[in-house]
Order: C-alpha cells, then sequence, then structure tokens
C-alpha cells in the first residue's frame, strides 16, 4: 500500500526549521518502497528546494494528495485539510480551566480554534510532543529542548553583556552553527557572578551541555548556599532542589509528576544569593510557581531572568509575555511591575519562545534523526502504542486520555 507524507512550511515568519532535512529524505525513501514525500514550497525553510528534490522528493504548492502531513509547530487554521492525519508540536495539552491564557507564547483563544477546526475538518492529531516510550518513564522521543537550553543560555548571557554595558556577542541565527556558539563562549571571561539552572529534563541538559563550553565553573547547590566564591559559578537545581511536598513528606519525582499541586517552592534561599535566573525546567500548571511576585523586592541581586521554557504567567511569575528572535529581551519594573527601558531598578527578561529556530539546522537534524528511527516506522508499519497514546483527536473525535479538552475547546 502506497503512503504520501508531505511536509508544510511553517506559517511563522520567524520559524525555519523543518520536520525532516533533505538527507533524512533520502533515507526514507530508500527505506521504504511504498513511500512518496511532497514538500511544500518555503521562502524561510533552512534547506532548499533544490536540496529536496536532490533527495527525491515532490516539491508541490498542492499537499491534498498526502496521507500524512508534517509541520513544526501551529499549523494555519486556515490551511488545515480535511480528513488527513496532521503531526506538530498543537502545545495544547496544557489547556484547561486552570490555564485558559496559554502556554508558550500563544494566546489560549487561538488553540480553541485550532481544536476546533481539527474537529470540525475530521482530521486525525498526532502531537509530538506526546509520542513518549511504553516504559512508564514518560521519557519523550521527539524535541527541541536540546538547542531550547542551548541557544536559551546564549542569549541569557548575551543579556548579561548588555545589562553590564559591554559589547554583545553576535547573535546565533548570524553564526548559524552551534560549533561556532561554543568558540565564540569559550573566549569569554566573566567576574564573580552566581548563576541558577533549573530542571532536569531536555532542556537543562541542553542548558549544562552549553555551559561546559563557558569560563563559568559548576558548584553544588549546598556549595551554592554555603560557601564564598571569588569566581563566577552556576549550580544546576534539580526538581527535588526547588520543590517539596506541602506536607513535607519525602520526594519523589513520580508524585510530583501525578499530584504537582500537593508541592510548593522551596527555590527562595538559593534566589537570595542569584545575580542570573536560567529557567530549564518543565512546568505543569497545577504545579506551583517558582516565587511570587512580591518576592522580587527581595530578591535584591536578581537582576536577569533566561526563561527558556517560555510558559506565559507560568512558574516564572514575570513572564508577561514571550519576546521574538530579532527583539528578544524586555525589562520590567520591580516596583510597579511594569515595562521600562533598562534601567538601575530594572529585572531583565529573556523570553523568546522558539529558540531552536535560530540554530534551524542544527536542531532540524537531531529533530528529524528521531522522527525517522522512533516515530514513522510505528507510523509506516505496526504501531506499538506510542503513536496511539500521542493522538489527541481521531478522525474528528477527542481521544479518550484528551477528553478533557472539551470543555477547554467549548
Amino acid at each position: 500500500m502506497s503512503l504520501t507524507l508531505a511536509i508544510i512550511s511553517e506559517s511563522r515568519k520567524d520559524d525555519s526549521r523543518t520536520p525532516l532535512t533533505p538527507n533524512q529524505v533520502k533515507y526514507l525513501l530508500k527505506k521504504f518502497s511504498n513511500l512518496k514525500i511532497v514538500v511544500e514550497p518555503s521562502k524561510n525553510r533552512c534547506f532548499s528546494e533544490k536540496d529536496y528534490l536532490k533527495a527525491g522528493s515532490i516539491i508541490k504548492t498542492d499537499i491534498s494528495e498526502a496521507d500524512i502531513i508534517l509541520g513544526v509547530k501551529e499549523v494555519n487554521i486556515k490551511k488545515l485539510i480535511a480528513n488527513k492525519t496532521y503531526l506538530f508540536f498543537s502545545h495544547t495539552i496544557k489547556m484547561n480551566k486552570n490555564n485558559l491564557e496559554g502556554t508558550q507564547g500563544t494566546p489560549g483563544v487561538e488553540k480553541k480554534e485550532l481544536l476546533r477546526e481539527i474537529i470540525k475538518k475530521n482530521i486525525t492529531l498526532i502531537d509530538y510532543e506526546n509520542i513518549r516510550d511504553n516504559s512508564g518513564n514518560g521519557y519523550r522521543y521527539l524535541g527541541f529542548g536540546r538547542f531550547a537550553g542551548i541557544v536559551g543560555c546564549y542569549n541569557t548571557i548575551n543579556l548579561h553583556f548588555k545589562m553590564e554595558g559591554k559589547k554583545m556577542l553576535p547573535r546565533a541565527f548570524e553564526l548559524n552553527s552551534y560549533d561556532k556558539l561554543k568558540e565564540i563562549i569559550s573566549n569569554q571571561k566573566f567576574k564573580k557572578f552566581k548563576i541558577i539552572i533549573t530542571g532536569d529534563g531536555r532542556v537543562a541538559k541542553g542548558s549544562l551541555e552549553f555551559f561546559k563550553f563557558t569560563n563559568i565553573k559548576q558548584v553544588s547547590p549546598e556549595d551554592y548556599l554555603n560557601k564564598t566564591h571569588s569566581e563566577a559559578v552556576f549550580c544546576n537545581l534539580k526538581t527535588h532542589d526547588y520543590v517539596e511536598r506541602n506536607d513535607n513528606k519525602l520526594f519523589s519525582l513520580k508524585d510530583f509528576i501525578l499530584n504537582p499541586h500537593q508541592y510548593k517552592s522551596k527555590i527562595k534561599k538559593y534566589l537570595l544569593e542569584t545575580n542570573m535566573l536560567i529557567a530549564s525546567h518543565y512546568w505543569d500548571p497545577l504545579s506551583p510557581k517558582l516565587f511570587s511576585i512580591n518576592q522580587i523586592k527581595e530578591f535584591k541581586n536578581l537582576k536577569i531572568i533566561g526563561d527558556i521554557t517560555c510558559d506565559i504567567n507560568g512558574s516564572i511569575p514575570t513572564t508577561i509575555r514571550s519576546t521574538s528572535i530579532k527583539e528578544p529581551y524586555y525589562s520590567i519594573d520591580i516596583n510597579s511591575m511594569q515595562e521600562n527601558n533598562f534601567n538601575d531598578n530594572t529585572l531583565a527578561v529573556m523570553a523568546v519562545d522558539n529558540l531552536p529556530s535560530e540554530l534551524p539546522k542544527d536542531s532540524s537534524e537531531e529533530f528529524g534523526d528521531a522522527l525517522v528511527s522512533d516515530v514513522l516506522p510505528y507510523i509506516i508499519n505496526n504501531d506499538d502504542g506510542r503513536i496511539k497514546k500521542a493522538t489527541i483527536v481521531n478522525k474528528g473525535k477527542l481521544t479518550v486520555p484528551f477528553i478533557y479538552l472539551k470543555d477547554f475547546i467549548n
């Protein structure tokens, strides 16, 4: 039985990523003789149409012949084709009565309309974020988190240079190479400075990987709190370091994932001495915020926050909006909590919501590798359950695990 895949052009002008690179297209066409791949033309995509043609794909504006349509970010509602199967990051699973404003920088109302149209057009939606292994530990096969962490840290350090009045480094998208990022950051010198990096998932691992190439020393949470440092240092706070149960019972990551509402933040003691906070942790709308707006004035040394995960109104209350690759920073007056023009009373924020787009080729290649090895074979051949569990809408109907979204879209 023949099968046709299509790669759409991303609707966001600042996103040049692709779910499959030309080399990955070539590999798939060689491996699956029944497969045909159509590529929608794009002015922004980081690989040329010529490269896709050489790989064996077909370049067509009309992709309606496709059985399965692959994107990266949310698909333009007006471009949805009825009765098709779509794979992309819909950012809808956090949409519930506790989080009606939306996440990842996109208003919740847009996600409502997206889901409504998917249901109306009898579409099947498989969300990349939900494709996980069957071991029970929730490992995600797909994600751009590593490069979000890498670019987010680079941008946040650049914001530090801006606040210090120093010459800023070239932007990541200008360098357009992770190797060049590593080279340029390894040549920088830092004075006495204290940095917290939160999280222990994919984004945090990318952040920690990048910091290995800086001249900033990593210290343990205990030493961060109890020792005096004469140099720039950073500390990684894992989940058990920054949250605890309300009833003071022993921390369990599995329990925290299942019952985030039963936990509270304990990060305050770290932030009292911190100059820069880099938020690299996953946040559930039911889990506690890291701190409250009212606590900001207590953190007298905190001048910079890099919110890589960028949940609007989420765990970092100063993330009042997302920023763009073109304009990655904004500043907040800690008294009025209104945006200002970077003065002495400023808390500076980096909150770009599509960070991996600054290194589109590197991030697309890594994402596509996982798509080729861990996802597409289970769609083209036999599903072991990972695809079914990731299906939010099946032929126009919400699946049982996601039936809670019915209240949201209504």
